[in-house]
């Protein structure tokens, strides 16, 4: 454990000084992740502005949904895809044989070898419209709705990776998947807002066959104290079987791996 550990302190010590070299992409990063932000929330008022709630959620408690949201589009921006496009980049130059021979798992050497400091305006400003509006609701959340929330988090972070990683893995047989980011930033995005605003078909789809729902709209409803152990306890079966799957995916994959030796 101590050896992984030390290894994701020179890799992101080494990213974050490679990226801080350019402190003014940082600052447009951050000027765009706000003028994102603002225009999301723009778009969730003119439904609000009339009385009309998405989904039977109120306007509080939908930011928190939009904050989730925007936390989890800057853990995907700051750790996953600058790692993800690279395992294409790997596996198309050859460079996987390499990976494959350091004495670490390849799957944890390809998953955290690098971030991008790009992303974490919109962790904090994800967070900072949780607390808002969490903290402007009439009943402030207690530590029985924290706890799980922190929980499903996590979970969420957890199915947002290994979707990601079950997708690169079919980098193996299909090398030109430039397209791997930009289909995981679009389901992402149908997290934006809570999924009850969705059709009843678009509803089972984003909860059953694509886990969107457990990714933005159930964090929001512990939140907000709507929780039940019955979403906290599917969100963990979710993340768990998402994890295994990706793991053992990638297991798979590899026994189809042509070495650029080979």
């Amino acid at each position: 454990m101590t050896r992984y550990l030390n290894a994701i302190r020179i890799f992101w010590s080494a990213s974050i000084s490679a990226e801080m070299e350019y402190r003014a992409n940082f600052l447009m990063a951050t000027l765009s992740s706000v003028m994102t932000l603002a225009g999301t929330m723009f778009m969730l008022y003119l439904f609000y502005r009339t009385g009309y709630e998405l989904g039977g959620w109120p306007w509080r408690d939908a930011l928190v949904v939009v904050g989730v949201f925007t936390f989890l589009e800057g853990m995907q921006s700051t750790f996953m895809t600058p790692n993800r496009t690279r395992v294409t980049e790997h596996v198309r130059e050859g460079t996987l044989d390499f990976v494959l021979l350091k004495p670490i798992d390849s799957q944890f050497w390809l998953s955290v070898r690098t971030i991008s400091p790009w992303g974490i305006p919109n962790i904090l400003l994800g967070l900072g419209v949780v607390v808002y509006a969490a903290l402007t609701r009439d009943r402030l959340p207690g530590i029985l709705d924290l706890l799980p929330a922190a929980a499903t988090l996590i979970f969420a972070v957890l199915m947002l990776y290994s979707l990601g990683y079950l997708l690169s893995t079919f980098s193996i047989w299909y090398v030109k998947l430039y397209n791997i980011t930009m289909a995981m930033q679009t389901l992402v995005e149908t997290g934006r807002y809570p999924i009850t605003a969705y059709p009843a078909a678009y509803q089972v789809f984003f909860t059953f066959v694509l886990p969107v729902a457990f990714m933005t709209t159930v964090p929001a409803q512990f939140i907000t104290g709507q929780g039940t152990a019955g979403w906290l306890l599917g969100a963990a079966l979710v993340a768990a079987v998402l994890l295994i799957l990706s793991i053992a995916f990638w297991r798979f994959a590899l026994r189809y791996y042509t070495s650029a030796s080979s």
